[in-house]
């Protein structure tokens, strides 16, 4: 079977992963050709023009201040497509040290990190940490970014934790073990590659929970300063005129939720790809 029909097969049975696709497509063509598509610089005042709604001029209409809301719209896809892979690196990252940390040497220090680091992180509702981290940090990227991470880490941490001790004591494993291979050999080498599939997949839909913390984080005034556009602060720039200008919510919400549908449904498809007993079923 070619790669072309098994592609076109692989749609027809999961029509959800073409939709998400397809909306991550355009997310991330946005966020990375924001410079070249946007047709109006996001920060310009144009207060004559200022609450017009989607004309030729400004397809997406302006907001209080007459700045071009499809502009704000690309540059926010931006940001958020910056915060969201920063966070989830740094999260997978801290993930992954602390888990496997934990799940291959066990003992005192599998105790020590699950009760003392994992449990009490995951104790706290992670949004809610992140706001108060981002209250305290103040506003910024890095700020934003180190803020959504420490409230993250922990669901990583947990799952790694779990793969690796389901797999540490398997044969190949034991057999590196008595050939004097190192901790760190075994671990990427004979560990890591067989874990990876469900943390791919936890990694793409925590790339949906990201987007919308930082729109939160933002609609709050905790995210990134003004004039810098973002998917939140336009929410909450919009609230006041939610009935005469009804596009500058419309816009926006669609466009966060259209980028976390996207990452959710590549998500669901997979771990439908990479659960064999899922690909059995659907003949793949």
């Amino acid at each position: 079977m070619s790669f072309l029909s098994n592609l076109l097969n692989r749609t027809k049975r999961q029509p959800l992963a073409a939709v998400g696709a397809l909306l991550l497509a355009a997310f991330m063509l946005g966020g990375l050709a924001a410079p070249w598509l946007a047709s109006h610089n996001p920060a310009a005042i144009d207060l004559l023009h200022r609450l017009e709604g989607p004309s030729a001029a400004h397809w997406a209409g302006t907001d209080e201040l007459g700045r071009d809301t499809l502009s704000r719209l690309l540059w926010g896809a931006r940001l958020s497509l910056a915060v969201s892979v920063s966070v989830v690196t740094i999260s997978l990252a801290l993930g992954l040290a602390i888990g496997g940390l934990a799940g291959y040497l066990g003992g005192w220090i599998d105790t020590a990190l699950t009760t003392f680091a994992m449990n009490t992180f995951l104790a706290l509702p992670g949004i809610l940490l992140a706001i108060a981290f981002a209250a305290f940090l103040g506003p910024g990227f890095s700020n934003l970014v180190l803020a959504l991470a420490i409230g993250g880490w922990a669901g990583y941490a947990r799952l790694v934790r779990a793969q690796v001790m389901a797999v540490r004591d398997r044969e190949y494993v034991d057999a590196a073990r008595a050939l004097g291979a190192s901790g760190l050999r075994i671990f990427f080498r004979h560990i890591l590659p067989n874990i990876v599939q469900p943390i791919l997949v936890q990694a793409a839909i925590g790339m949906a929970g990201v987007i919308l913390a930082e729109a939160t984080l933002s609609f709050l005034g905790l995210g990134i300063p003004a004039p810098a556009p973002s998917w939140g602060a336009m929410l909450n720039d919009a609230r006041l005129h939610l009935f005469d200008s009804p596009h500058l919510v419309l816009f926006p919400a669609a466009a966060v939720a259209g980028a976390v549908l996207g990452f959710n449904f590549l998500g669901d498809a997979l771990r439908d790809q990479l659960d064999p007993r899922t690909r059995l079923e659907m003949g793949l």
